[in-house]
């Protein structure tokens, strides 16, 4: 029986009314269409298929890209009385044999599974046994060899079609260029379909981007004065601990966010922040996909993200509550060489995969026209080395291969051996002296990674087992000894990797097969770097105005906050700039003064005082103390 919706709305969500384009994707999807939707972050994506699914005799089968997004997502349904299973990693076999079982007898409403488990034939047959009412694709960009977070095994998307025919399809996403959108369209065989695509403008958020040689400084004068809740991105598990212990060393209140930590710790950081106990998350650019949080009034990219997508998604989780909230940037010149290095410099080309393919089939001794469904254990490190390649350039052209069906690629190799020195330096000097056969391996390591008394830091045990003589074994234990002697935190994981050829060894004639496709992704990657950069170094043109743009919307007024619209509206109207400059900053010589205090001070409208005083700020003249109070650097 057909529930109304609005009843719905009200009675699970507390709404009485819809907004954007919900009420019209939820319409054409009861009445059996397919739909592309592309709405903004924060836009209410995911009501758009669960109150129809709600709504419809059956249950709903949801693919999502996250492990923290769709269990977000279930424990959200839970909440609110409504039977949702996801199918997580780490689950037995007969584990996901209860769990579909549940969904097949169990009257539940959604299944949230990964795009991986659709390979698994029990899930396979079990969707085709249920009452499936609606098909969804969550982060439908991930299927788009030209998204930004493409991912292989979501173009097993399509074969829900033939699990549950005649049932309607939703792909929804936040981030989607033109070309994104003909991919999915494509990829997920629609037709006579609804396409959506509501602004992604939001009037709240200003964007700014600052320039600054001493960017810790300048991220601690951004969250001083009033409290606020803030989340800052930067790219590698070190740098969320050295940020947030930064943060917390001159009086503020944060914590960090990455994929090492465990499940319990994160759902204490989690907690702490989404209930304001901590103001601050200092995270690696996965955090925030799922959890909405609306009072977060500062997004702060602390190093240059690799594309505008992602750029946008972060920034996109401000101010969901429709209040004005600040994405700000900080960079400088050294940043750009940086993002160049880590992303431009590790693109295999098609040279580079020959060299690294034929190495591959000789250090494993594969003859050419032999190696089909050859299964291989590759010591990662040991390989680079021996054929003196580029850890990071190696591992993404094996990666590539793996996308091409070359090889067969397992995961392991993203888990890593990390440890943390937790006595102090007299201590472990003490237990040296009694414990003298693993000074020297202990020693190699202290001189090979700093840092390893702040932090938890990744290590390489073959660069240790070549540099002290050792086997790895030996390294191994000591390792456990001193994580015995409570020396050291220790996770020692195998960093092997399990290779299996797919097809016979054919060294060029393999790689010239997609040859064109790894050139055009190449490009693809070198022209996000390109716009990225271009939209920091841009000093003219609104930046909501670049952004929208680039997602193929034209608008035509300027924002009129982010920091290109303060300079140039502070350009046209205040032609006595330079003189309020040097008014506010004589005032300031003599006293600390708040912006109401510098206002009822001199003779200029509020609007050209405040102007100057961003401008004075981004440009590193003054800066904000504790009390929310102006003083001159």
């Amino acid at each position: 029986m057909l529930i109304n919706p609005k009843e719905l709305l009200q009675k699970h969500w507390g709404f009485a009314t819809f907004r954007g384009s919900q009420e019209k994707i939820i319409t054409a999807i009861i009445n059996g269409k397919d739909v592309l939707a592309l709405l903004p972050t924060g836009g209410g994506k995911s009501l758009c298929f669960q109150l129809p699914a709600l709504a419809l005799d059956g249950i709903c089968i949801v693919v999502s890209p996250l492990v923290a997004l769709i269990t977000n997502q279930v424990n959200n349904l839970n909440k609110k009385g409504i039977k949702a299973i996801a199918l997580t990693g780490g689950i037995s076999y007969n584990e996901v044999n209860n769990l579909l079982d549940n969904c097949l007898y169990g009257n539940y409403k959604f299944l949230y599974l990964s795009p991986e488990r659709l390979k698994q034939e029990i899930v396979a047959t079990r969707i085709q046994q249920m009452n499936v009412n609606l098909l969804v694709v969550d982060e439908a960009h991930c299927i788009s060899q030209w998204g930004h977070d493409f991912r292989p095994a979501y173009l097993e998307c399509s074969k829900l079609r033939e699990l549950a025919p005649n049932v309607p399809m939703v792909a929804l996403t936040a981030t989607a260029t033109k070309h994104v959108v003909k991919d999915i369209e494509t990829s997920l065989n629609y037709n006579n379909f609804l396409f959506i695509k509501d602004s992604f403008y939001r009037k709240n958020l200003a964007y700014k981007v600052l320039w600054d040689e001493n960017k810790k400084k300048r991220l601690l004068e951004l969250f001083n004065g009033e409290e606020k809740s803030g989340i800052v991105y930067v790219r590698n598990r070190k740098y969320t601990i050295e940020i947030a212990k930064y943060l917390n060393y001159n009086n503020l209140n944060a914590t960090f966010f990455h994929g090492g930590l465990t499940k319990k710790e994160k759902e204490n950081k989690l907690a702490s922040w989404l209930n304001n106990e901590t103001n601050i998350m200092v995270a690696t650019n996965a955090f925030g996909m799922g959890i909405d949080k609306p009072d977060v009034r500062l997004v702060v990219h602390y190093q240059i993200p690799d594309c505008i997508e992602n750029y946008f998604q972060e920034a996109g989780r401000a101010g969901r509550d429709n209040k004005p909230s600040e994405i700000v940037l900080i960079t400088n010149k050294t940043d750009e060489e940086h993002l160049k290095k880590q992303f431009l410099n590790v693109l295999p080309d098609v040279k580079t995969l020959k060299v690294i393919y034929r190495n591959l089939s000789n250090y494993f001794q594969i003859s050419y026209g032999e190696g089909h469904t050859i299964k291989q254990q590759l010591n990662f490190n040991e390989f680079c080395s021996r054929y003196t390649l580029n850890p990071l350039l190696t591992y993404n052209a094996l990666k590539i291969l793996d996308q091409n069906s070359v090889i067969a690629l397992s995961e392991s190799h993203h888990i890593k051996t990390t440890i943390q020195f937790i006595c102090t330096k007299e201590q472990l000097l003490s237990y040296l002296e009694k414990n003298e056969s693993i000074a020297l391996i202990t020693q190699v390591i202290l001189r090979t990674y700093g840092g390893v008394f702040e932090f938890e830091t990744i290590i390489d045990l073959y660069l240790l087992a070549k540099k002290t003589g050792q086997k790895e074994e030996l390294i191994v234990s000591v390792l456990k000894q001193l994580e015995k002697a409570e020396i050291i935190t220790y996770q020692g994981k195998h960093s092997d990797l399990e290779i299996t050829y797919l097809i016979p060894r054919e060294d060029d004639l393999t790689i010239n097969r997609f040859a064109k496709k790894v050139v055009e992704r190449n490009n693809f990657k070198k022209n996000q770097i390109k716009e990225i950069l271009s939209f920091i170094n841009n000093k003219s043109t609104c930046r909501s105005k670049l952004l929208l743009n680039y997602f193929g919307e034209d608008k035509k007024e300027d924002c009129g906050t982010c920091d290109v619209c303060i300079n140039n509206n502070l350009t046209n109207s205040s032609p006595n700039y330079k003189k309020i400059s040097k008014d506010i900053i004589q005032l300031l010589q003599s006293n600390k003064l708040s912006s109401r205090e510098i206002i009822q001070l001199t003779p200029y409208s509020e609007s050209n005082i405040i102007y100057t005083l961003q401008i004075l700020l981004e440009n590193g003249y003054l800066k904000i103390n504790s009390k929310n109070e102006y003083e001159i650097i």
